[in-house]
């Protein structure tokens, strides 16, 4: 892999990820839909979209009547819905400046996007609307859930073309711009080191894994869960630089024990609110993760 791939994100890598995806599939738990193909869904409530409005025949379901119309024509009409088939699925992409570093394999940013790519690519697969968000830290761009190849390569070009849609200041609110975009039976993909996670976005997570169905893919560096025992390491941003020394045993415990502090929060909220928690390290290949899911 050349050093660049390692760092930043380009549409032909994204675009390749088409062939990995070909192999593998988005797993789904609930029930049954008979208006998705059969395949697993956890969609709650009538599955349905509005359609047109007609006159009332014998037989319609009053809860359907559209008052609204019936009272300007003055002759009762019925509203007509016609089946969802196509899930929407909403896929968050965290680039804020934390996700910007690695020890090993590829950016966490690049690795993010990898993932986002894949599910991408596997949702059009089966027929499924793509769309969702990508964040820094401090602005959203935001991606209405469309289906087809267009969709996708939109969405690709979105991960690598960097443009704002509203400007932002916490990861609060990204997830609550998220939380008031979805409908209730989407697939949710948060892929993000969930920095800034505090009660408030627990809270808006545990409301929207009520309705939809919530997958949080922890992407991580290997040095953040497994410090070195020895050595001077040199971290830098391009703008300063801090050296860390692997012999100063207490720095090194509080760093860890934050980490891990961290892990176990995710893993609480995810066990409570019925959300998928899955991880994924910067050495591995990004289609790894969906062996765990």
């Amino acid at each position: 892999m050349e050093v660049n791939e390692r760092i930043s994100v380009n549409l032909k890598m994204l675009i390749n990820l088409a062939k990995s995806a070909a192999l593998l599939k988005l797993s789904r738990s609930g029930i049954k839909s008979q208006q998705s193909g059969g395949y697993l869904s956890k969609i709650k409530g009538r599955g349905m979209e509005f359609d047109e409005v007609r006159p009332y025949q014998a037989g319609d379901d009053i809860r359907s009547i559209d008052w609204r119309v019936t009272a300007r024509t003055g002759k009762t009409h019925t509203k007509l819905f016609r089946e969802e088939r196509e899930r929407p699925v909403f896929i968050s992409v965290d680039y804020r400046s934390s996700m910007q570093f690695a020890s090993r394999g590829v950016f966490k940013a690049v690795q993010a996007a990898k993932i986002a790519g894949l599910i991408a690519w596997i949702a059009q697969k089966q027929g499924d609307r793509i769309g969702g968000q990508i964040f820094t830290d401090q602005s959203c761009r935001e991606l209405k859930p469309s289906n087809g190849k267009q969709a996708v390569l939109h969405f690709l070009n979105a991960l690598v073309k960097e443009e704002s849609s509203f400007k932002v200041d916490s990861f609060e609110q990204v997830v609550g711009r998220l939380s008031q975009h979805v409908k209730p039976g989407s697939l949710i993909y948060i892929i993000s080191d969930f920095r800034g996670l505090n009660s408030s976005v627990e809270m808006l997570l545990a409301k929207m894994a009520r309705h939809c169905e919530l997958v949080m893919i922890l992407v991580y560096d290997p040095l953040e869960s497994s410090l070195p025992k020895k050595g001077r390491f040199r971290f830098t941003d391009k703008q300063q630089d801090v050296i860390v020394d692997a012999g100063d045993k207490s720095r090194m415990l509080a760093y860890q024990q934050q980490f891990q502090q961290h892990s176990a929060v995710l893993e609480k909220l995810a066990l409570q609110a019925n959300i998928r928690l899955l991880r994924c390290g910067t050495q591995e290949q990004a289609a790894a993760v969906f062996s765990r899911s």
